[in-house]
């Protein structure tokens, strides 16, 4: 279907409709404007707090996706059921969800609840999060539901809640950043991944901040700050405890602070006297003069924040990584003074909201716990059951994708707003488990890789085409409206849901309209720690969105926490000794050099959406992998050159960019796409022992020249078109 015929299926609010809402992109959710009338829809950015007039080039072409000529606009089934060699064909509503029901019973019936699952997104927003997690153990009353917000803020997620009482990645509004006179930021590109929220380090240095930043790469933002640390892959723990090291032989550390608002200090002050600064040297490659000047400029700072993002957490260790940083920052005294604290930098369009309403194995919405009895009681009551109908913890997302289509795991998946196939680690087994399931569902805009091994394959609105909320990176709620209606055979997942949940006898449970949705998980989240129980519809029009917790309705909302307590049961922040520990796979002889995995500016996750936008694809065609111009002389690689890099796991194909910007011993490639550039491909599934997180920033690899600057038939990277099926 081309765009005009695509553009003829969509329905409009009116005739001429201009309406603001939100960016479908990334974690800061920007605020848009949106035009709908005869032609084109036209897009451009509003003076919303958090972007104020700001865009990306992501943001500015996302229109285009709306009357994309690659759109799913009626279900999909395998022309020969159960031969995923067959051909994908339309077909109705009725006859794709009698097949998802059937085999849903035929699968429960033989293997147990535990057998039927779902697999969601950090992209989807607040009711469909809430939806699908009460869906799994409502209707399908099954364990097995996991996301991909573990792949991305699970460790960041997990050191937060037991050092600081509470997750919520900024504690702050993104707009402080500018007032903050030094700034930590380890494992982080803002100035590729959220450009919009530049504006805010640049007017800080402007203003004489000074800015610290972490990365193995010379990224851009890397290159604008003041001293730039350039460590090993795997050994940020290890820097982070060297830098507390010289906080306290210096007498930097806030004793003060430490006594009155935190616990646990000693058994960390006698950990990190290991870590003096020589040996952090030889194990991180940092100078000694670069760790002693970054902790001089934090102490010496009135205000100072220390911002960790995937870089740091993405690891077999992630959770203490960022721990150790929470540790520095406490030290400092930095969590709760004005313009300043520790954060970690949220990447999806919900990756907040996403995680605090009941889309992980082991969570009941308002960030509850599902194995507290007490949780379990106020969210049974909230949904009409008996809390001994909710089933008990499932399996972390790996470990449940590790599973799929054995005896004791899932045999049929439901995937909503997630492109596994790519976005997974040791992404070649993931793709042989789903192809052992018995059925493969996927709900998507796009017929993604994933989808395109899917049994059955059902259309869903975009962001645009219904209504709902989003919890953007500094926790504040906004709502994301509904300009348009979806065409004609596609339904909003709230409606493939609730159909699904009729179907199995439990439909008086489930509700598609997003408002009432909302209200119900307002009630669900009353008193737990993501309290949104005060936050309506029109307090987020008439304030530009509520932050939460928000307890009731005539509470302000609370863009800033721990200005008095931690929300933890004495008040106190808690410090956590942690130890570094090596990667969990070290280069050698046949893998020499270290893989790291990362974001480019033009592309968003999966690229499921944005390799489909002609401008973002002109100006990065192809997945680029960036090695220093020694390591390329080594092998005889020149820039622009075709490059094979090969792990235990797989091997993948990208084009060579030669820069002296990145180690001598590292190699990045980003994650956007799929084929044969798909770098999870080769990225190592090894889980961090807390939060499940798999080490998608540190593997071993080789490199060897594949190919010369025309090569391209070795950059099969093309997203999937439902006309090719």
């Amino acid at each position: 279907m081309d765009r005009k015929q695509c553009r003829a299926s969509i329905g409009r609010v009116s005739a001429s409709s201009m309406i603001d809402t939100h960016c479908p992109y990334c974690a800061m959710q920007c605020g848009v404007s949106l035009t709908i009338g005869d032609g084109p829809p036209l897009l451009a950015p509003t003076d919303f707090p958090v972007n104020r007039g700001g865009l990306c080039a992501k943001g500015w072409t996302a229109a285009e996706l709306l009357d994309h000529g690659d759109r799913l606009l009626s279900p999909l089934v395998r022309k020969d059921p159960g031969d995923r060699t067959s051909p994908l064909r339309p077909a109705d509503w009725d006859e794709a969800l009698d097949r998802v029901v059937d085999a849903i019973r035929t699968s429960q019936h033989r293997y147990g609840p535990d057998s039927v699952g779902a697999f969601g997104g950090g992209g989807l927003t607040n009711e469909k999060a809430y939806a699908l997690g009460k869906f799994v153990r409502v209707a399908l009353r099954s364990a097995s539901i996991d996301y991909n917000g573990r792949f991305c803020m699970s460790s960041a997620a997990t050191a937060s809640n037991r050092s600081l009482g509470i997750d919520r990645g900024l504690p702050f509004p993104l707009a402080d950043i500018a007032q903050a006179q030094a700034v930590l930021l380890v494992g982080a590109n803002p100035a590729d991944a959220l450009p919009p929220s530049m504006q805010y380090f640049d007017a800080g240095r402007a203003a004489g901040a000074r800015h610290i930043v972490v990365d193995p790469r010379r990224t851009t933002t890397a290159g604008g700050a003041h001293l730039h640390l350039q460590p090993l892959p795997g050994t940020d723990l290890a820097l982070a405890n060297g830098l507390l090291h010289v906080a306290i032989r210096e007498g930097l550390v806030d004793e003060t602070y430490v006594r009155d608002r935190t616990s646990g200090f000693d058994a960390v002050r006698a950990t990190v006297a290991a870590y003096w600064p020589d040996r952090v040297e030889r194990m991180t490659g940092v100078p000694e003069r670069d760790l002693r000047e970054t902790v001089r400029l934090l102490a010496a700072a009135t205000s100072a924040m220390v911002l960790t993002a995937r870089g740091a957490e993405q690891h077999s260790n992630g959770t203490d990584t960022a721990q150790a940083y929470l540790n520095l920052a406490l030290a400092l005294g930095l969590p709760g003074r004005p313009f300043s604290g520790y954060g970690t930098i949220t990447g999806q369009g919900n990756g907040q909201g996403g995680r605090e309403h009941g889309q992980k194995a082991d969570q009941l919405p308002g960030y509850r716990r599902l194995d507290d009895p007490a949780a379990r009681a106020h969210v049974a009551a909230v949904w009409g059951i008996d809390p001994d109908e909710l089933p008990r913890p499932g399996r972390s997302a790996w470990e449940m994708l590790d599973r799929l289509g054995t005896d004791d795991g899932v045999r049929v998946l439901l995937v909503l707003a997630s492109n596994i196939a790519v976005s997974a680690p040791h992404a070649n087994r993931v793709m042989d488990r789903l192809r052992a399931l018995d059925l493969l569902v996927v709900s998507d805009i796009f017929l993604s890789e994933t989808a395109a091994m899917a049994d059955v394959v059902l259309p869903t609105a975009q962001w645009a085409e219904e209504d709902g909320t989003m919890t953007n990176l500094e926790g504040r709620v906004i709502r994301r409206k509904r300009v348009m209606s979806p065409p004609p055979q596609v339904r909003t997942d709230l409606r493939m849901l609730a159909d699904l949940a009729g179907r199995l006898g439990r439909g008086r449970y489930f509700d598609d309209d997003p408002r009432r949705v909302f209200d119900e998980l307002r009630r669900a989240s009353a008193g737990g720690t993501a309290d949104y129980a005060g936050i309506t519809y029109e307090r987020i029009e008439a304030e530009q969105g509520v932050f939460w917790p928000c307890p009731s309705e005539d509470h302000p909302g609370t863009p800033r926490l721990f200005t008095d307590r931690f929300p933890t049961a004495d008040g106190r922040a808690r410090f956590f000794r942690v130890e570094h520990r090596d990667p969990a796979e070290l280069p050698d002889a046949d893998y020499p050099y270290v893989l790291t995995t990362g974001r480019n500016m033009q592309q968003y996750q999966s690229g499921n959406q944005t390799r489909r936008v002609g401008a973002l694809t002109m100006a990065l065609p192809d997945a680029r992998a960036e090695l220093h111009p020694d390591l390329a002389r080594r092998h005889g690689i020149a820039d622009n050159d075709v490059v094979e890099l090969r792990s235990r796991r797989g091997r993948a194909f990208f084009r060579a960019r030669l820069t002296d910007g990145i180690r001598r011993d590292t190699i990045f490639a980003p994650f956007h796409w799929g084929g044969s550039s798909a770098v999870n491909a080769l990225t190592n599934p090894a889980l961090d022992r807390h939060s499940r997180m798999p080490a998608f920033k540190a593997c071993a690899v080789s490199i060897a020249r594949a190919g010369g600057p025309d090569d391209t038939d070795l950059l099969t990277t093309r997203a999937p078109n439902p006309a090719s099926q």
